[in-house]
């Protein structure tokens, strides 16, 4: 879902990357043979038999996400100091801590320079910092920092809410949590109304847990 609505304007900033991971399947489907075997199953048993080779088969693609993607920006030039939000982007992380999955709800802003950017790029470039080992704090500002260094400006408002398994499955165990996270760059961070409007219309989107 995308939302525009009125407001200020610009300042520069670098683009940032993520690693690369090659996973060896083979080994991976070993040491997941060995897991099974050590918790106390049989991994030739009907219902685990292939088991080993599906699970390594997903890291490698859950760990081996397309890249950022290539900036596509287009020439607008009849912008009207809008501010731009995207939103609606949900994309599955891992949580470094305890490995366990974090579904992270992604809502992106930011005031166009006389180019816009193409708006599939926003999801590829959540799904490609969310493929990995993460915490959500440095998730939304690897997202942030991506985006700056596309657009060519720092003014950029990631908000990012989470629903972390290794708070509702284990610890305390409560399920309705929520981690909210929010990097504020360039005009987002000194101009109130801007800072405003953009928390509006993102706590707005996401509506009651």
């Amino acid at each position: 879902m995308t939302t525009s609505i009125a407001s200020p304007a610009a300042a520069p900033t670098a683009a940032v990357s993520g690693p690369a991971a090659v996973i060896d399947t083979g080994r991976v489907a070993g040491l997941i043979h060995q897991l099974l075997v050590e918790l106390g199953e049989d991994p030739a048993r009907e219902g685990l038999a292939g088991t080993s080779d599906r699970v390594a088969a997903w890291w490698k693609a859950f760990l081996s996400p397309d890249g950022a993607a290539t900036a596509t920006c287009f020439t607008e030039s009849q912008l009207s100091d809008q501010l731009v939000v995207v939103s609606g982007m949900s994309v599955w992380s891992l949580c470094e801590h305890h490995m366990l999955p974090m579904n992270l709800q992604v809502t992106a802003g930011y005031v166009p320079d006389s180019e816009v950017v193409g708006l599939s790029k926003f999801g590829r470039i959540a799904q490609h910092f969310a493929g990995r080992l993460q915490v959500q704090e440095r998730f939304t500002r690897q997202v942030a920092e991506y985006l700056n260094g596309l657009i060519g400006h720092e003014n950029i408002a990631v908000a990012v809410r989470g629903v972390h398994l290794c708070m509702s499955m284990r610890g305390v165990r409560m399920e309705e949590a929520r981690t909210t996270t929010v990097h504020s760059g360039g005009r987002f961070g000194t101009d109130p109304v801007l800072s405003q409007q953009f928390l509006t219309v993102t706590t707005g989107l996401w509506g009651a847990p």
